[in-house]
């Protein structure tokens, strides 16, 4: 397969985690955005690494992969949290709510 084919996809998969945290409401689906984006930059360089030989893209797709799961540790976290206190996780009511505390 060409090198081309895995960036359509990865350019692919990282718009349509972009359009997901820019229209979504919902923290979680946010939070899955993201996770889809960070997938897309860990195809570009395990593309990359297997194009110019060595395993250098796939140990910085490693460091991402463990950064990705810090990063949803947290933001679930985050996300029970405010849940518990204001009783909704919709992005939008939270900007509301935060303005009358």
């Amino acid at each position: 397969m060409l090198l081309n084919q895995f960036l359509l996809l990865s350019a692919f998969l990282f718009c349509t985690g972009v359009y997901g945290v820019l229209t979504r409401r919902h923290t979680v689906l946010v939070l899955m955005s993201v996770e889809l984006m960070l997938n897309a930059v860990n195809l570009n360089l395990v593309a990359f690494g297997a194009r110019w030989g060595g395993p250098v893209g796939q140990v910085f797709a490693l460091f991402v992969l463990t950064i990705a799961a810090a990063e949803v540790g947290v933001g679930l976290a985050i996300v029970l949290l405010i849940y518990r206190n204001l009783r909704t996780s919709d992005l939008d009511d939270l900007e509301t709510r935060s303005e009358e505390h």
